[in-house]
């Protein structure tokens, strides 16, 4: 997939979004371009079948102490402004106002 031209990411490191299909909310802690785990994980996880050559996100999920890995399409926008509850947001993030987190670093 590597050399395809990849469209923009709809949402950033730091937004808060919602899962469509599983009802939960979270914050965008990275993103890949395209999906790039496995295709034994994509047969097993990813039942509606989202297409792998759009962006995938890696999100920590509220209330929880698990990460998820969701293709752009089940995600739509948390407009709650409400912070996320998940022990490693320090790790990501070090200030949250006006509905979204800030990073502590940034990956290039």
């Amino acid at each position: 997939m590597k050399g395809m031209n990849q469209p923009s990411p709809k949402y950033y490191v730091g937004q808060l979004v919602h899962h469509k299909l599983f009802d939960y909310r979270g914050v965008i802690y990275d993103v890949d371009p395209y999906f790039q785990g496995t295709d034994k994980w994509y047969d097993s996880m990813a039942k509606s079948k989202p297409p792998k050559d759009k962006p995938w996100y890696h999100v920590l999920v509220n209330n929880a102490v698990h990460t998820t890995y969701v293709s752009e399409q089940n995600l739509i926008p948390d407009d709650s402004k409400q912070p996320i509850d998940h022990p490693m947001i320090d790790t990501h993030f070090d200030k949250f106002g006006e509905g979204k987190y800030s990073a502590t670093h940034r990956l290039n």
